[in-house]
This record gives structure tokens, sequence and C-alpha cells, in this order.
């Protein structure tokens, strides 16, 4: 019993330094905006899921510095000016459309495979880098169509 403690002890700070050797490697990444005080006018709001945020168009390699690397639970509020995920327990994400690049559906990221086109990625600029923002939206036609009225059509996968 202690040999199965003492390695389900090592597999657990082994995990704990690989993800802060990744969080120390990806400083160099920009913090994701500040939330403007005025986001313009609400156009829809969605229950939902923040995913993951990962390096543009590669899906299993997650940015964790600047608080993006835990999944959970958020609000996304589709504005005039962009998209704001406030999510639970973490600092709340603004995506300004001036960096949005495109929104398309998704069907897996790293560590969530659900069914076809069941995600909505999000690929806008952080600073200068590209970066794929995913979310599981609870009402993912509303939210397509409160896209559509602020101006940022869908384009589904090929």
């Amino acid at each position: 019993m202690a040999i199965v403690v003492a390695i389900g002890g090592l597999l657990l700070a082994l995990m704990i330094a690989g993800w802060r050797t990744r969080r120390a490697r990806q400083q160099d990444f920009a913090a994701p905006p500040a939330v403007p005080e005025d986001t313009g006018a609400l156009v829809g709001e969605f229950a939902g899921k923040y995913v993951a945020t990962c390096r543009g168009g590669l899906p299993l390699e997650r940015i964790v510095s600047h608080g993006l690397g835990f999944r959970g639970k958020a609000t996304i509020s589709v504005t005039a000016l962009g998209i704001l995920v406030d999510r639970v327990g973490e600092r709340a994400l603004w995506l300004p459309f001036t960096a949005v690049r495109d929104v398309r559906r998704a069907t897996w990221t790293i560590d969530r495979v659900v069914e076809t086109d069941g995600l909505h990625l999000i690929e806008w600029t952080l600073g200068d880098r590209v970066v794929d923002t995913t979310l599981r939206v609870d009402e993912p036609a509303a939210f397509d169509a409160a896209l559509a009225s602020a101006g940022i059509p869908e384009r589904q996968t090929p």
C-alpha cells in the first residue's frame, strides 16, 4: 500500500512540475486584454464551458500562462464589440472582435472530444501570436445567431 501511495505522490509531483515548467516557457505570451468598461450592447448571453486556449492551429498545445490553463463553467456574452467569457473562479476573458480572425466549429481539442462540430473554436490574435480558444456552448445555434447578428459569421470546418 505504501508503494502505491509513494508512486501516486511521485506522479502528482511530476504533473505539478510539468505544469509549472510549461507556464514558465509560455511567459512570453502576451496577457489577454483587460475587459473594457464598455463592452458594447449585449447581443446574447449563453451558459457553457471554457475548454482551452491553444497555440493557433495546434490543438494539443494548451496555453497555461495568464490563467488560461483551466477549463470550467462560464457565462459567454456576445456584445457589439466582442465576446466576454466570464469563467467561474478565473479572470474573465475578453475577445475583442478586432482580434478575432475566424469562428468555426470543432469536434476536439486537448482533453475534450465531443459530437461532430460540438465546440466553437475562436481563432484570434493575442499580442503578436495567433491562438485558438475553444468553447462548449449549451445553445450553439443561438450562439451562432448572436455572432452573426454582431457581424461575425461562423464558418464550418472543411
